[in-house]
């Protein structure tokens, strides 16, 4: 059996074995032979040296070394390969041990085999250089005064996830013109909390290959995780001009690929340094607004539902309740309230200040899903809410304003058509890889003039119409030759 075969064995069993809470906590989720695979075939291997260092510094049971190091012996022979695989587990690293051994046997490539944090270990053994780094790394939030947040801020660049983490580590340690290969979540590409290290990232490498998977579920099936994984190849090099995009269902079909210009993955002027993974959507000119320039204000939803529990009521005869909106009450670009069968109390009632200061005025307001899926027919999920009287919303809402106060009614309405469009939809996929919708992407959308959006809302049927009819009523409105630079 050779080495690939006998670690994918390896894996599943080592999985079968796991301890379901240790392996949430360590971000234990192993590559499958077939991911591994597509990972290595990222790299290029045709202008290294006759001696190769190989990291994998999140090894598991092996897999992508495996991976890496078959393609080697069969692609370059002649080439010297040394890995240095790192793993904290001690119930796993005899599965490692095992796959070193075996490629030692097969492929003839030397090995450390570090047991140890790879964030907090300090052997020079991993500080490289190293000439190809590929790495499956765990998932968790780093505090910010956690003793790996602070060496990782050391040695490269602060931030706030393990993942991340070892990407820095694994980039600074490498060679120069080295390269690295991982398979991470989306959400390092967009978002304020990655934004300092998608400005380090860009700085000191060359994004090569950006590859999406459009299945959430079954890259790590066996594992149960549901996550937006994404796979980079990088290089230590100036940025290359073109970029390949490549994207598959899963990891056990072959991509499809296209190359394409560096300036349609992060655009000119973007201070926030957004990596797209499709080609950046254009709108019509004439959406060229952002609800700032329209003097809109986005907010998250005041009321944390378990630090107020005090408030909420669902006796909705209550003297001075008012309406409690949560993301569940949004309903066919209304909110549904009371909700019926209602699992969260539906009533919010302001006894005190502290209560007070978490109550909006009455009046129109656009409120938009924090949580969505990629599966979900639009990920922007926008309602009208238009109520009696006062209102509060759950945090995990976001809400449109001016100042604190209710939008123009028919102003209100058009955002929330323009919000549910395809096209604002697929503009939002392009940037955006989280499951949530945060007010901070909100505030990047392009939005048509007030006067137009109070066109669309007068020009509409009422409610929120299907899709086909919203989207053709937005195309007759807007209609000219999209800004390709938009």
């Amino acid at each position: 059996m050779d080495p690939i075969t006998s670690t994918e064995t390896r894996r599943q069993a080592a999985l079968g074995k796991l301890d379901p809470s240790t392996q949430a906590v360590l971000g234990q989720f192993f590559t499958p032979v077939k991911a591994a695979t597509l990972m290595a075939s990222m790299l290029r291997v045709d202008y290294l040296s006759d001696t190769v260092r190989v990291l994998d510094p999140g090894a598991g049971v092996g897999s992508l070394t495996a991976a890496l190091v078959a393609r080697l012996h069969t692609e370059r022979p002649d080439v010297a390969v040394h890995v240095v695989a790192v793993e904290t587990d001690p119930s796993i690293t005899p599965c490692l041990r095992a796959t070193l051994e075996e490629c030692q046997a097969a492929y003839g490539i030397s090995y450390d085999l570090v047991e140890g944090d790879y964030l907090l270990d300090k052997s020079a053994k991993l500080d490289g250089p190293f000439d190809l780094v590929i790495a499956n790394p765990p998932y968790g939030k780093l505090a910010a005064d956690s003793p790996a947040r602070l060496a990782t801020a050391a040695r490269a660049i602060d931030t706030p996830n393990v993942y991340v983490a070892f990407w820095a580590r694994a980039v600074a340690s490498l060679n120069k013109d080295g390269q690295g290969v991982f398979i991470v979540p989306r959400s390092w590409a967009n978002g304020t909390y990655y934004r300092p290290f998608r400005h380090w990232l860009l700085s000191t490498a060359s994004l090569d290959v950006l590859h999406e998977f459009e299945s959430r579920t079954k890259v790590f099936a066996d594992t149960k995780v549901k996550q937006e994984n994404v796979i980079v190849a990088f290089s230590l090099r100036p940025q290359i001009s073109n970029v390949i995009l490549s994207k598959s269902v899963a990891h056990d079909e072959d991509p499809v690929t296209r190359s394409v210009p560096f300036s349609a993955i992060v655009q000119s002027g973007d201070d926030d340094k957004i990596v797209h993974f499709v080609e950046s959507v254009s709108v019509p000119s004439a959406v060229r607004f952002t609800l700032s320039d329209l003097g809109i204000d986005v907010s998250t939803g005041k009321v944390v539902d378990f630090r107020n529990r005090q408030y909420l009521t669902d006796d909705l005869n209550t003297p001075g309740v008012t309406p409690m909106i949560y993301q569940s009450n949004i309903r066919s670009g209304g909110i549904e309230w009371p909700q019926v069968n209602a699992r969260k109390p539906q009533g919010f009632v302001a006894i005190d200040d502290a209560a007070i200061r978490q109550v909006l005025p009455q009046g129109p307001y656009v409120v938009v899903k924090r949580q969505t899926a990629k599966e979900d027919r639009r990920r922007v999920i926008a309602a009208l809410w238009d109520g009696p009287g006062e209102v509060a919303f759950d945090n995990k809402t976001n809400y449109l304003h001016e100042s604190n106060n209710p939008l123009e009614r028919n102003l209100a309405r058009g955002l929330m058509l323009w919000l549910n469009s395809t096209i604002l939809d697929q503009y939002f996929r392009a940037f955006s890889g989280h499951t949530q919708v945060n007010a901070g992407d909100l505030r990047r959308l392009p939005f048509p003039c007030r006067e137009d959006l109070i066109l669309l809302a007068k020009t509409a049927p009422d409610g929120l119409p299907d899709q086909e009819t919203l989207d053709a009523v937005v195309a007759k409105l807007f209609s000219e030759v999209p800004d390709s630079t938009a």
